[in-house]
């Protein structure tokens, strides 16, 4: 069965991205995001910490070739996260609300979702890896696709941090977490145990 991995996006406002903007930064993420430009995941990756390089590492670790990974993002749609992008790139994307009423986000996203959904066929599932306690992505994907849509079954009452290292531990022990569909699972629950052997950001 083919799938399409959906990382949420990693927020680029905030002190991680003042930094990483900033015109004297001199590390070498910065200087290439000033100069031809980085993956989005790098960007991503730094502007979040563990919770976005879980999911990525997640995601890269578990999908097949015949598999799909995008990246939600606040103004274009879904991203593969090798796509090279700029400072100009991700300072517009800060400019837009991440909010399923909202069309300048809503509507390439759900343009991209149909498209992808419809290329990988009927049978496929759509993995969301992000938050599920909310409408802002839900109410965009579940309309897309419906049932096919489906998250880590331990999500629920996780943190983002916990989330993370949740990821990362899965993706190193190579043991694919089970999923459940969003439309008829329980998105809130009680807060489990601490992971004994958290990844420290």
């Amino acid at each position: 069965m083919k799938r399409l991995f959906l990382l949420s996006p990693a927020s680029t406002t905030g002190k991680r991205a003042q930094l990483l903007f900033g015109t004297d930064a001199s590390f070498d993420l910065a200087v290439r995001l000033r100069g031809e430009g980085a993956t989005l995941g790098e960007a991503f990756s730094f502007l979040s910490g563990l919770y976005f390089r879980g999911k990525l590492a997640y995601a890269r670790r578990f999908a097949t070739t015949h598999d799909v990974v995008r990246i939600i993002t606040s103004d274009r749609g879904l991203v593969d996260p090798d796509r090279i992008v700029t400072v100009a790139d991700l300072r517009q994307m800060s400019l837009c609300a991440i909010d399923h009423c909202h069309p300048p986000y809503r509507d390439p996203l759900l343009r991209d979702a149909v498209a992808i959904g419809t290329r990988l066929g009927a049978r496929s599932l759509a993995v969301l890896l992000g938050s599920i306690a909310t409408e802002k992505y839900v109410g965009v994907l579940g309309s897309a696709f419906g049932r096919r849509l489906v998250f880590p079954g331990e999500f629920v009452g996780r943190g983002d941090m916990s989330r993370g290292g949740l990821m990362l531990r899965q993706a190193a022990a190579g043991v694919e977490l089970a999923y459940c569909p969003v439309a008829t699972t329980e998105r809130r629950g009680r807060r489990p145990a601490r992971l004994a052997d958290a990844i420290k950001k």
